[in-house]
């Protein structure tokens, strides 16, 4: 399939090679939370027939963010494909998130999955597990620590580059005052992303924090600064829920700012399709979560390692709009975009 006429590839994408078809039956696993919980089929639900590892998931999810269903999704084929018992755990709070790393090591699995929004509270928990023989890639955040915390490899896209892209992509719109909105402070991969913007965009960017976890003070606080500052012409959001909130901010502030995103999920995707949403950037977080997973079957079985320890696996980022819309919303409605 020419994925050219799904989307409009701003970086490369490296294409990490499945050891078997992709087999979704059998596998599943339980809702995000602090406590560490358990998925998984068995073993005669998935293509491989190595013996059973266990891989723990642990990311930085918020309670409510519909991003992260995606990466589990991917992470869950993966998983049922390679007889992965898969565990997912997430914590938003950094200390919690190691802690819940730790716990994987305790548990002696055979491989972790982590992402990296506030790498610094994490150099320690890697450590011990690379010194437990236990192998860790990074996903989705932390594109400019991995290599730093000695992980294996990670599976993301880089954000500089994405909000650079997405900078240049308001110059083309005829955007000249910009708001970006950061739903969590001291999350690395946030604050590039609006730092990328600003680097190429050649109007005025300001951020604005929120608080992602409580959507209706996010929709407050975007409809106070549309309000205060009537030049605002583009409210840009670092996910695809925010994004919609946003819309609902511009219709009460009164505002003519249009709306434009990071991230998507089926209905954003909608949103971009009624207009709504001008366009989003897609960092595809099922492949996130897919080979993150993979690529910890394939060391523990064949030795192989992507990138040569050395470089990122690119998965993103690319830019969905009403031009391309319509053929990526048949992937969202599956929730593998």
């Amino acid at each position: 399939m020419d994925r050219s006429s799904h989307s409009r590839r701003l970086a490369p994408v490296v294409a990490l090679a499945a050891a078997a078809a992709l087999t979704l039956a059998g596998c599943s696993s339980s809702s995000g939370g602090k406590k560490a919980e358990e998925g998984g089929g068995a073993a005669s639900a998935g293509k491989a027939t190595t013996p059973r590892m266990t891989v723990a998931l642990v990311t930085h999810q918020s309670p409510g963010d519909t991003f992260w269903d995606i990466v589990r999704k991917g992470a869950e084929a993966a998983a049922a494909k390679d007889n992965i018992k898969l565990v997912y755990s997430a914590d938003p709070n950094a200390g919690g998130q190691a802690n819940l790393v730790q716990n994987g090591i305790d548990q002696k699995v055979d491989g972790i999955a982590i992402t990296l929004a506030k790498p610094d509270a994490m150099k320690s928990v890697v450590a011990k597990a690379k010194s437990a023989g236990i192998p860790v890639v990074g996903l989705n955040s932390g594109v400019s620590d991995w290599k730093k915390l000695g992980l294996l490899e990670f599976f993301g896209q880089d954000e500089t580059v994405a909000g650079e892209a997405f900078g240049k992509k308001l110059n083309e719109v005829g955007a000249k005052k910009a708001v970006c909105v950061i739903q969590e402070q001291g999350n690395i991969g946030l604050t590039q992303r609006c730092d990328g913007v600003k680097k190429t965009f050649s109007g005025s960017v300001e951020n604005l924090y929120v608080n992602g976890t409580d959507m209706p003070s996010v929709k407050s606080t975007i409809t106070a600064k549309l309000k205060q500052d009537s030049g605002i012409d583009y409210v840009v959001t670092l996910g695809a829920p925010f994004a919609l909130t946003a819309v609902q901010s511009v219709g009460d502030a009164g505002s003519k700012a249009k709306v434009a995103t990071f991230d998507l999920n089926k209905d954003l995707t909608k949103a971009i399709k009624n207009g709504t949403i001008q366009f989003a950037v897609d960092q595809q977080p099922y492949l996130q979560g897919y080979l993150a997973i993979d690529s910890l079957w394939l060391y523990k079985n064949n030795g192989n390692y992507s990138g040569g320890g050395e470089q990122p696996v690119l998965t993103g980022p690319a830019f969905v709009d009403k031009s391309n819309v319509d053929q990526v919303a048949n992937f969202a409605a599956k929730g593998t975009r």
